[in-house]
């Protein structure tokens, strides 16, 4: 599964496999794989494909290792080609840099939300770096990884929002120009990373994929310029402060789902 970063994108994903006729369909944010009760041959793995593809994610099918030796937790293993895999490796270095600028932005600028955007962009930066390390490591190692990961971003997660409350009773000035000129510049980095990626997407459904995932990125950015002009026009920090409190609880939520999923893949792996 390529592009699937949060819980929300886990929903979304269940609905339209749901939307494409096959039931109990079982995601791992932890692993990224989706796991469906049908047989290779199924004619409803290509609707499957074609609605996830439409809400702005990409699939690629899991094939069993030849090695009859393979242990149960290397049951599956995805491939990717070299020049995906650099194409990954950049938007890896746009998202956890262009991250680390807008946390240091966010300190500048006095914006707490400035600071949840910068968490995002950091997310989506380890999470795509662990599917690239990742890549031929067994199921039990690539869970273990997720684990490790959900952890840490959760930890990340409570440091902003406690920062964001404390900043409830003791508000600062917040200086609004330089808050709405690193949103839009976060903006313009998703859009170069879904430039990256274009050129590896067959096929026009999945060049669409590309876009919407860019887009729902977009979305935190677009928050992030709304909070920056309100505080602007009301002189005050709470704009700032809401956006914040929203993308900080919906990183949370994910890193918890990562780590539930986690847990989950180690222990049917062992069992």
């Amino acid at each position: 599964m390529t592009g699937m970063d949060c819980a929300s994108c886990a929903a979304k994903i269940e609905k339209a496999v749901r939307s494409a006729g096959v039931n109990s369909p079982r995601i791992s944010t932890a692993s990224q794989i989706l796991t469906l009760d049908v047989v290779p041959s199924d004619e409803r793995l290509a609707a499957v494909e074609l609605a996830v593809s439409d809400v702005g994610y990409h699939l690629d099918r899991l094939r069993p290792e030849s090695s009859e030796s393979s242990e149960k937790s290397d049951e599956v293993k995805p491939h990717l080609t070299a020049r995906y895999r650099r194409a990954l490796w950049i938007v890896i270095f746009l998202n956890v840099g262009y991250g680390a600028i807008e946390m240091i932005g966010g300190f500048l600028a006095g914006s707490q939300a400035l600071k949840a955007d910068a968490l995002d962009f950091v997310g989506d930066g380890l999470i795509t770096l662990l599917g690239v390390l990742a890549i031929g490591w067994s199921l039990l190692w690539r869970a273990r990884s997720a684990l490790i990961q959900g952890l840490f971003l959760g930890a990340l997660g409570f440091g902003v929002l406690g920062n964001t409350i404390w900043r409830v009773f003791a508000q600062q000035p917040v200086v609004a120009e330089l808050m709405g000129m690193l949103a839009l510049v976060a903006l313009a980095v998703n859009v170069g990373a879904a430039l990256v990626l274009i050129p590896h997407r067959a096929g026009d459904a999945n060049v669409r994929a590309v876009w919407l995932f860019s887009r729902n990125d977009a979305i935190g950015n677009a928050a992030v310029v709304v909070a920056a002009v309100l505080v602007a026009l009301t002189g005050t920090s709470w704009p700032d402060l809401i956006v914040a409190f929203a993308i900080a609880a919906l990183f949370l939520q994910s890193s918890w789902v990562i780590v539930r999923d986690a847990r989950r893949d180690i222990s049917e792996v062992r069992s």
